[in-house]
């Protein structure tokens, strides 16, 4: 067929679903109005590890509204079946009220059902439960490590005894929680044998999975429903306790059940970004080319699952090295189990490793730029294969041509603005978007009109808005008779909204079922004897703002409305798919980025202020500049609060967390991000997939950190080698 025009695809668009978040009609998973729904209020572990010895309901149940509590000693037993594919990490997973036994402190052990939300709250107060419990080990320091995965080229012990230059470096990264502005909750209600859930989720077909799993059910006789997200950052990537047990709760009470999550009860019942040391040992040459590196990685689990994340990937192929090995320790403690965050694995890996090559810079007298471009591999070293585009010297040649880098004095603290000490610092960025198999279903209508549905999810990047302007411009219809549909499990099934894939998968399997839709009303125009295109070769037709005509002649033609009425159609309509990533791999696949920032440390007090940062990015083809606006600036504001602000304490006595609130958590506000700015490298990536796209989502905060701390290093001459960099740790 022949191409079609493109004006919305790269078009600066509004949000299609903007109006109806202003106003209040977007509608999130607490909001649906479900008739007869109770309010269920989950109690929660007061101790860290042990077991349950008595739950006192009598006076719970005796407070007006309140119309049941469930917990260990009265809940049915549930089949729990075995379910690796949805995102469930090796182990075995929390079962809710199936035992005595605690496992983190925070862990659901009874719900209160009751008529109104206040009357569960006071009854779940009311709820005595004792335990017999034990000291739950919690600091990542002080425990056992499991047998690392490991990773190994060339013989990197033999490379750093030969370097001329050698480095041994530590850094801590504690443990961060995602906080999205909308709580997670799950209304639940059951038709028979048939569950339907409206849930906070970044991935309906996994949440309908699991679902399926614990309550032994037939996949079709689960639906989840998850229309908006309001913010998510990784945190609904998988099925939590809470959603099976508003089910549960709805099962035994037979009627709908609302549970929304407090803020609290997210910091132990969603998951988190774990904590990490992460020891480099880095040897090069006099010109500070690389000849070994030597990562060795310790990131906290549960006891219960062993998460793992992408915190390997960055060391193996990021900079040309002859001689690298890895060793990555999961460290199992008595926590509920982390999760991916914005950025997972390579936001820490990028931490370690771009200060590291910062302090070598710094060891050799190189310009952190000059020392990055002297280890530019030409390949993957970690598998061998071609980049399907690698463009970080362009990313650096414009970042640093943008924010002024040749203007920076290379000195340490020779830059003061007042009582501040001034400094510029930057970093490089990588990230591996996930690619994954997904479908999309188009119908065309006789009035013009078409509707595309695919299982996703929207939880800020704009799916509704990008996936409609791939689909108006594939059918040539504007963005206005274009209607995207997503959130719900009956709709053809994607992967996860994460990892930076949403707009490679699915635009991919949206383009394709727009583009069958498209070559079945040309073909039928084309072979109608009373259409103004009979006998037009086909690949000569396209279609703008709903009328197909010959290209180079747009006098010659007719409308959908038109060919569909003649031929007695009331629609056509295609499925579409995406296949994944190609088997075997023919390139490598990466999104990058170059990360500048200046930052302000008022050289009394230790305050650390981000006062300009740019961000430059390898990213394909961008469908939504706007869109993508965001989404960058978003990340850097992430970066900002890894950096310098968010820090989540455990008192390890009995693993409770001590600020598990947005007045003790720290997060960025306005006054913390005054100039942020993103570029976008034009072009496309035409081996990623058939938008030519890489995913955006995550590149974005990958680099932030280390670019800030690299440039507080240059402001005043320290080298602070833990997160966040506190006024203490400056003083």
């Amino acid at each position: 067929m022949s191409p079609q025009p493109q004006s919305a695809v790269g078009a600066p668009l509004s949000r299609v679903d903007g109006r109806l978040k202003v106003t209040g009609k977007a509608l999130y998973a607490a909001e649906h109005d479900i008739e007869g729904a109770l309010h269920a209020v989950i109690v929660d572990a007061s101790v860290g590890r042990g077991r349950i010895t008595s739950v006192d309901t009598r006076a719970a149940e005796q407070h007006a509204g309140v119309l049941r509590v469930i917990h260990h000693g009265n809940a049915p037993k549930l089949p729990y079946r075995d379910n690796a594919g949805s995102n469930n990490p090796e182990g075995r997973r929390l079962r809710v009220f199936q035992d005595d036994r605690v496992l983190f402190h925070g862990q659901p052990v009874a719900v209160v059902v009751a008529t109104s939300l206040e009357a569960a709250q006071h009854g779940a107060s009311l709820v005595k439960v004792r335990y017999a419990a034990s000291t739950p080990s919690t600091d990542l320091a002080d425990a056992e490590r499991d047998e690392p995965t490991r990773y190994a080229r060339g013989d990197a012990e033999a490379g750093l005894r030969e370097a001329p230059v050698r480095l041994d470096l530590t850094y801590r990264m504690v443990r961060n929680h995602h906080n999205p502005m909308e709580p997670h909750a799950t209304i639940a209600r059951w038709d028979g044998g048939k569950l339907t859930v409206w849930d906070k989720t970044q991935w309906v077909v996994g949440t309908q999975t699991e679902l399926a799993a614990v309550f032994g059910l037939p996949l079709e006789s689960v639906r989840v429903i998850s229309p908006f997200v309001g913010g998510g950052f990784g945190s609904g990537l998988r099925c939590w306790p809470h959603t099976s047990v508003a089910a549960l709760a709805a099962r035994e009470l037979k009627r709908p059940v609302k549970l929304v999550m407090t803020r609290r009860q997210l910091y132990f019942g969603t998951g988190f970004r774990p904590a990490y040391e992460y020891r480099l040992r880095l040897g090069s040459d006099r010109r500070g080319r690389l000849r070994a590196a030597v990562h060795e990685m310790s990131a906290e689990t549960s006891s219960y699952e062993k998460f793992d994340e992408s915190i390997m990937g960055a060391g193996q192929m990021f900079y040309s090295t002859p001689n690298v090995s890895q060793a990555y320790h999961k460290v199992p403690l008595d926590v509920n189990t982390p999760l991916w965050m914005r950025g997972p694995g390579f936001t820490n890996a990028s931490f370690a490793i771009e200060s590291a090559m910062d302090e070598l810079a710094v060891e050799l007298g190189v310009d952190p730029i000059e020392l990055r471009l002297r280890n530019e591999p030409p390949e993957d070293e970690s598998n061998g294969l071609p980049w399907s585009t690698r463009r970080l010297r362009e990313c650096y040649t414009v970042g640093a041509r943008e924010f002024g880098w040749d203007r920076r004095d290379p000195r340490p603290r020779s830059t003061r603005d007042g009582d501040w000490l001034i400094g510029i610092g930057m970093a490089a960025g990588v990230y591996d978007p996930g690619r994954f198999p997904a479908q999309a279903r188009v119908r065309l209508d006789a009035d013009g009109t078409a509707v595309a549905e695919a299982a996703t999810s929207d939880m800020g990047p704009g799916t509704y808005t990008s996936q409609t302007q791939v689909a108006a411009d594939a059918l040539g219809l504007s963005m206005r008779n274009v209607t995207f549909r997503l959130g719900d499990s009956r709709y053809p099934p994607t992967p996860p909204h994460g990892a930076s894939m949403t707009m490679t998968v699915v635009g991919s399997a949206v383009l394709d079922a727009c583009d069958k839709v498209r070559e079945q009303a040309v073909k039928l125009a084309v072979e109608d004897e009373e259409s103004p295109l009979y006998g037009v070769p086909a690949a000569e037709v396209i279609v703008r703002n709903g009328r197909l005509h010959p290209r180079g002649n747009p006098a010659r033609g007719e409308s959908y409305q038109r060919l569909l009425a003649r031929n007695k159609l009331t629609h056509l309509a295609a499925d579409g798919a995406y296949a994944g990533a190609p088997q075997p791999a023919r390139h490598s696949y990466f999104s990058y980025g170059a990360v500048f920032t200046e930052v302000g440390v008022d050289a009394r007090l230790g305050l650390v202020r981000v006062r300009r940062m740019l961000g430059v990015y390898d990213v394909g083809r961008v469908i939504s500049p706007k869109l993508a606006d965001s989404q960058a600036l978003g990340g850097m504001v992430g970066g900002i609060g890894q950096a310098l602000l968010e820090h989540t304490v455990t008192d390890h006595r009995d693993g409770r967390i001590v600020n598990a609130s947005l007045a003790d958590y720290l997060v960025p506000v306005n006054a913390d991000i005054p100039d942020l700015r993103a570029i976008y490298l034009e072009g496309e990536d035409p081996d990623a997939d058939p938008l030519g796209v890489k995913g955006i989502g995550e590149i974005v905060q990958v680099g932030v950190a280390p670019a800030i701390a690299n440039a507080v290093h240059h402001a005043t001459g320290r080298r602070i080698r833990e997160l966040p960099l506190t006024a203490e740790a400056l003083l």
